[in-house]
């Protein structure tokens, strides 16, 4: 009996990573086959010769968007967009979500901040009245335009809350006894308590400004402040231009290499590549438990 159990729960293990297998796969393989048409001439492409390896392999979409200095100036753009939003979030979210792990008694009108969130969060005044006060403020072609109407994301305010209120009550009340001050028992317990949930906030705030292209389009109206993403989604395949420009037999050649559709399979590439690079520096937090080592209840 014993035997036939451990047979059955091994069946079952196989299954399940039979189906996750199946699952990453459904994932993997789509990606993939982009990456595969980037590196693809248009010819094959269009044929629709191209599932997962590169058909007449070629680089030009990537020399077409690397063999711009826009494409490098968008990409600095970016960056120091990424990391002024994501030092903003954190200074204004974790002052904020503190203050409202209080009761009502504790922190009057907690309720009241409460519900304007809520409210903030389910309703905007939309995109025309968020464009006349970004221009009234005179953030237009800013990085700050880009920047401080994400300033607050109230969903990661509620996030971090809810996370402040899982950890031990034990905890604030022994640093209380010991002296502590609220402002002490934010940054020295309930901070370095909350490493995984900050991440995971992190990576919303990096992955969240770097894939915003919408932004630059309404807010930047020079080509020259446009951030990656806002670049990248202005470039296409202008045959026309090509032909004029430089010597016709080469420009005819780039016309049998690219297209727009793998040049939007290059563009895919390049945007997913730093968000691959940053996140298994943030894997870690992410599978970390709530409170590691704390007071026992």
């Amino acid at each position: 009996m014993v035997e036939n159990k451990s047979i059955k729960a091994k069946i079952r293990i196989a299954i399940i990573y039979l189906i996750v297998l199946l699952l990453g796969l459904s994932c993997f393989l789509p990606l993939w086959n982009v990456v595969a048409i980037s590196f693809s001439k248009s010819a094959a492409v269009s044929a629709n010769r191209v599932n997962f390896w590169p058909v007449d392999f070629t680089l030009a979409a990537y020399k077409k968007i690397l063999d711009d200095s826009q494409f490098w100036r968008s990409f600095m753009i970016s960056v120091i967009r990424v990391a002024i939003a994501l030092a903003l979030n954190l200074i204004l979210i974790v002052p904020m979500a503190y203050p409202l792990t209080k009761s009502s008694k504790e922190f009057k009108g907690r309720n009241i901040y409460m519900n304007l969130l809520i409210f903030a969060m389910l309703f905007s005044g939309g995109m025309i009245p968020s464009y006349i006060l970004v221009k009234n403020l005179g953030l237009i072609n800013s990085i700050w335009a880009l920047i401080l109407p994400g300033a607050l994301p109230i969903f990661d305010v509620i996030l971090l809350m809810n996370f402040f209120l899982g950890n031990p009550k034990s905890l604030e009340e022994a640093a209380i006894i010991d002296g502590a001050g609220p402002l002490q028992i934010l940054l020295k317990i309930l901070v370095p308590c909350s490493k995984s949930c900050l991440a995971t906030i992190s990576l919303f705030s990096i992955v969240g400004s770097w894939n915003d292209f919408y932004s630059g389009l309404i807010y930047i109206q020079k080509p020259a402040n446009y951030p990656i993403m806002t670049y990248i989604q202005s470039l296409s395949v202008d045959i026309q231009e090509m032909l004029q420009s430089g010597k016709t037999s080469q420009s005819l050649a780039n016309i049998t290499e690219l297209s727009n559709r793998n040049l939007n399979a290059a563009k895919i590439v390049v945007a997913v590549i730093p968000l691959l690079m940053i996140y298994p520096f943030l894997q870690k937090y992410l599978i970390t438990g709530i409170v590691v080592g704390s007071v026992k209840e």
